[in-house]
C-alpha cells in the first residue's frame, strides 16, 4: 500500500531518530551560511532489496521559490512533504525535483503460498473423492483457487522512509553546489566593487583640476565677450557653476554603496533582493555623475562605472 501524507510524520520521525537528529546540526544544514547561487544540480542514487531510486534536483534563477515535481505514481502522495522539505531549506529559484524509481523484478514476482488454504482445499477434494469415488485432484486447480497464491507486495512505507532520507542527502549536495557557485559569484562581484572604488578615486582626484579648468574657461569667455560683471557677481556665478558640476556627493554615495554591498555579501541570509536594490542605487549615482561630466576622462569613468554595475547586476540576478 502506498504511503499516505497523514502517515508520513511517523515515518519521518522514525528516520530522523535513526539518523541521530541533532538540532544544532540541523540548523547548520538548513541555515544559510554563505552566498548561494540559484543555479545548481544534484543527483543521488540509492539501492535496496526493493530495487533502486534516484533523486534529481536542478534549479535556475527565479524571483520567488517555485517547485515542480516528477514523482512515480507509487510515491505521488509524498509530494506535499517533499515540497515542505525544499521550502524549509531554499528561499528562491525555480526548482525541478525528479524521483526515478525502478522496482526489483524478482522482488515484484515473488509469490506467497497460502498453505493453510491449500491444505483445506486438498482435504475437501479428498473428502469429495471418498464420497463419490470419482475424480482426481489437480494441483494446478488448487493453485488457481482465489487466495491460494498471491504476489508479494512491496512495503512502500519502508521504501518511502529510505527515499526521504536520500532526499535530505540530495538537498545537502544541492545546497553545497549552490554555495560553491555562490562563492564564485561573490568573488566576481567583489572584483567589480574594487574596480568601482578605483573609478571613484580617479574621478575624485580629477575634480579639483576640472573645476579650476571650468572656472578659467568661463572667465575667459566672459572676457572674450567683453561682458563686465562685478567681482561679487562673477564670484557668485562661478560658485553656482561649480556647485552644478561638483560630484563630491555622488562620489561619497558611491563609496558608501560599495561599503554596504561588501557588508551585504558577508550576511548569512538570502541577500539577492538587497543586492538588486543596491544596484539600483549604484545606477542612480552613476547616471548623475554622467550628466555632470564636462571632460572626456570623467565621461569615460562614468561609462566604465555603468559597465561594472551592469556586470554586477547580471551576476546578482542569479543570487538567492
Amino acid at each position: 500500500m502506498a504511503a499516505h501524507y497523514t502517515d508520513f510524520s511517523r515515518l519521518f520521525l522514525s528516520w530522523r531518530g535513526r539518523r541521530r537528529y541533532n538540532p544544532c546540526i540541523h540548523f547548520l544544514l538548513t541555515g544559510i551560511n554563505m552566498i548561494r547561487s540559484m543555479t545548481a544540480y544534484a543527483r543521488r542514487e540509492l539501492k535496496g532489496e526493493w530495487g533502486s531510486a534516484a533523486w534529481e534536483l536542478r534549479s535556475v534563477n527565479q524571483r520567488y521559490l517555485e517547485t515542480y515535481f516528477r514523482l512515480p505514481e507509487q510515491f505521488r502522495s509524498l509530494e506535499p512533504v517533499v515540497r515542505e522539505r525544499i521550502r524549509a531549506r531554499l528561499t528562491r529559484g525555480k526548482v525541478e525535483c525528479t524521483l526515478r524509481f525502478e522496482p526489483d523484478a524478482s522482488a515484484q514476482s515473488s509469490l506467497i503460498l497460502n498453505e493453510k488454504l491449500a491444505k483445506q482445499l486438498v482435504d475437501a477434494a479428498n473428502w469429495v473423492k471418498m464420497q463419490s469415488d470419482e475424480g482426481e485432484i489437480n494441483p494446478v486447480d488448487v493453485l488457481r483457487w482465489p487466495g491460494v497464491m498471491s504476489a508479494k507486495e512491496q512495503d512502500l512505507d519502508a521504501i518511502a522512509a529510505e527515499i526521504m532520507a536520500a532526499l535530505e542527502q540530495t538537498l545537502d549536495d544541492f545546497i553545497v553546489a549552490r554555495e560553491t557557485e555562490g562563492q564564485a559569484l561573490k568573488a566576481l562581484i567583489e572584483q567589480r566593487l574594487e574596480a568601482v572604488t578605483g573609478e571613484v578615486a580617479k574621478v575624485r582626484a580629477q575634480m579639483p583640476d576640472v573645476l579650476k579648468w571650468q572656472r578659467e574657461r568661463v572667465t575667459a569667455k566672459l572676457e572674450e565677450a567683453q561682458v563686465q560683471l562685478e567681482n561679487n557677481r562673477l564670484e557668485q556665478e562661478l560658485v553656482l557653476i561649480a556647485q552644478r558640476l561638483d560630484v563630491a556627493e555622488e562620489l561619497d554615495r558611491l563609496d558608501a554603496h560599495v561599503k554596504e554591498t561588501y557588508n551585504i555579501l558577508k550576511k548569512k541570509e538570502a541577500v539577492g533582493r538587497r543586492l538588486d536594490f543596491m544596484m539600483q542605487e549604484f545606477n542612480r549615482e552613476s547616471n548623475t555623475l554622467a550628466s555632470k561630466s564636462i571632460n572626456t576622462e570623467i565621461t569615460n569613468s562614468a561609462i566604465e562605472l555603468k559597465v561594472l554595475i551592469e556586470q554586477m547586476r547580471e551576476q546578482i540576478q542569479n543570487i538567492e
